[in-house]
């Protein structure tokens, strides 16, 4: 309490509260005891702030999407995705190589940038900067992994027998409210006999299979091209073929 006191009381000495403390870059301090300023030039440096290169093979599945998708135009993104990780595979490696060369380029780029763009800042604006920019990452980690893992195709998890029960029932039941529908839909599984229900347990093994199947040839897809942090961790290398 007595360095908080010492602190409050060197502000005051200075004539400046918390909020003009920074009043040159237009950033306000919650209290004269907050010690980080987050200026509001921060928000629009963000959109300037140098973004990373995407990968050799991701490079490559971006631009070949738009084609594969006209070629295939009535097939499911998760299968053309697989027949553009089949083409990555197939591809020469003198093929390879430039993708693999403009990745560099642009990496080496990006660290130069990022460091330029870093050197703008004074040592507490970066602090805060890059706090703004990690929370930020957080923020969207999820829903650009979820993109992603979409984009590669990965196959969706297996749904439990009182969700596929829900998603059957859902659909033919129309009267009434989505809550509402759902509460109906809930007793009436708690109602089901053990035979009814075992039809549901049933569907949900069989949707074990095709999720553990597809996963190991997802897996396999993605070691290929050299995205192995993608596999699980409880899948041991042995069960991944090497080249």
């Amino acid at each position: 309490m007595a360095l908080f006191r010492g602190m409050w009381g060197a502000l005051r000495a200075l004539g400046r509260s918390g909020a003009e403390m920074c009043a040159g870059c237009g950033g306000r301090l919650p209290s004269a005891l907050s010690l980080i300023c987050i200026p509001k030039c921060f928000s629009s440096n963000l959109g300037s702030y140098p973004k990373k290169p995407m990968t050799s093979y991701l490079r490559f599945s971006t631009e070949q999407l738009p084609r594969f998708k006209a070629k295939h135009p009535d097939v499911k993104i998760s299968e053309l995705i697989r027949k553009i990780a089949a083409a990555w595979r197939e591809l020469p490696d003198a093929e390879k190589k430039v993708y693999e060369a403009d990745f560099k380029a642009d990496w080496k780029a990006y660290k130069e940038a990022l460091s330029k763009f870093k050197d703008q800042l004074t040592p507490s604006q970066l602090v805060s900067f890059e706090k703004e920019v990690r929370q930020k990452r957080l923020k969207k980690k999820a829903s650009i992994k979820k993109r992603e893992l979409t984009l590669l195709g990965k196959p969706k998890r297996p749904r439990s027998a009182y969700n596929i029960y829900v998603s059957e029932s859902f659909q033919e039941t129309k009267d009434g409210s989505a809550s509402g529908r759902l509460k109906s839909i809930n007793e009436a599984w708690k109602n089901l006999s053990s035979d009814e229900r075992q039809a549901y347990i049933q569907l949900a093994k069989d949707d074990r299979i095709r999720y553990d199947n597809e996963m190991k040839s997802w897996e396999e897809q993605m070691a290929e091209v050299g995205r192995s942090d993608l596999i699980r961790r409880n899948v041991r290398r042995s069960d991944i073929p090497e080249d």
